[in-house]
């Protein structure tokens, strides 16, 4: 009898819990969100005047509504520990990041990782489904110039067309740095069998943990962002690319992440937004490639993505059986680092929002007590 009751009184707190995370984030996406869009509404003379100041500026206020999402799972524990190479250092130069995809949860713990990266989080720009455009969300990532794909072969070629449309009109005139995309094309479980029989049937690798990347986008942005060389690769020499310091290099980096979760079970939004799960490390693994190492010609960028997904899957495996990523060649064994963030800046920044919610609204009030 006292286990039932023990056990009744764990899930009467999870569940009380759970409304009191939904409450609070359902009133900071209505105060936050609705302000990020007024402010830039008053700072529209300034995008006329001087675009590049108005972009600054929405890129920090877009950063830090990102860094909103992350403390909601950073106040349940949901961590971050990384792995591989140190992208920090190369935050400031333009590189294409490659995620693979499991959930909706990979989105959120992005925007919890790349938080200390720098400018990455206000300069980046996202390739996401298009189903997202209809979410809380989807009007701030309209307004920052995320692209929204279509999936599916009655769309795929105008969907190529209009990204590098987007690109050309977006990327660079907003000062954008990183762009991030996931190749696979959609999650794992929903993925995963059509791309084994597609495998099976031309001989390609047989993938569990990922599944085999979608060529389209990675190739249009490698096209439209970099310059191609002769042998076939995107030119990653600074004097070929940049003749004068004011000019862009372009794309120098392709960056590989690979999201890993302990036993294999991805976290969703849903987990991030209740917080029934107990605390949880994601683990994320980086590698970085030179741009001149990556071709640009679509057979040859074919072979060198699908080599970066079975990368992928014997890292996966390795980590569903050891707890850890493998060490770096050379290397006996593999460093990790734990990913923080700041509780006081993540306070400061749910303060700002909350006020200027009030704010507002109070000027909103008065507009129309004016006018009525």
């Amino acid at each position: 009898m006292a286990q039932l009751l023990d056990g009744a009184g764990k899930l009467v707190w999870v569940l009380l819990r759970s409304v009191l995370r939904f409450t609070f984030m359902f009133i900071n996406n209505c105060v936050a969100i609705p302000s990020y869009c007024l402010y830039l509404l008053l700072l529209q003379p300034l995008r006329i005047w001087d675009s590049s100041v108005f972009w600054h500026i929405e890129g920090v206020m877009f950063k830090w509504l990102l860094a909103m999402v992350s403390s909601w799972g950073w106040v349940a524990g949901y961590t971050v520990t990384e792995w591989g190479d140190d992208v920090r250092p190369i935050s400031e130069e333009e590189a294409m990041v490659i995620v693979n995809h499991q959930s909706t949860g990979d989105v959120c713990t992005l925007m919890m990782c790349l938080q200390d990266k720098g400018t990455v989080v206000r300069k980046m720009m996202w390739l996401m489904d298009h189903v997202f455009k209809y979410t809380n969300f989807g009007l701030v990532s309209l307004i920052h110039g995320d692209f929204f794909i279509r999936q599916g072969k009655a769309h795929r070629d105008k969907q190529l067309v209009y990204l590098k449309e987007h690109l050309d009109k977006y990327y660079h005139s907003r000062d954008r740095k990183w762009i991030v995309l996931f190749p696979e094309g959609g999650f794992l479980r929903k993925r995963r069998e059509t791309s084994q029989l597609f495998a099976k049937k031309h001989s390609l690798p047989h993938l569990t943990h990922v599944t085999l990347p979608r060529l389209g986008a990675s190739h249009v942005i490698l096209k439209t962002l970099g310059a191609q060389q002769e042998n076939g690769s995107v030119g990653g020499d600074a004097s070929m690319l940049n003749t004068t310091a004011n000019k862009r290099k372009g794309l120098q980096w392709v960056i590989d992440m690979t999201i890993a979760y302990p036993k294999a079970r991805p976290m969703d939004i849903q987990t991030w937004i209740f917080g029934y799960r107990p605390p949880t490390v994601t683990h994320v693994h980086y590698r970085m490639y030179p741009i001149k190492e990556v071709p640009v010609e679509a057979e040859a960028l074919t072979d060198w993505l699908y080599q970066r997904f079975v990368e992928k899957e014997e890292l996966l495996a390795h980590f569903y059986d050891t707890g850890s990523f493998p060490p770096p060649e050379g290397q006996k064994e593999a460093l990790s680092r734990q990913m923080t963030l700041d509780p006081m800046w993540l306070c400061l920044i749910q303060s700002f929002a909350f006020a200027s919610g009030y704010m507002w609204y109070s000027v909103l009030q008065y507009i129309y007590c004016c006018l009525f």
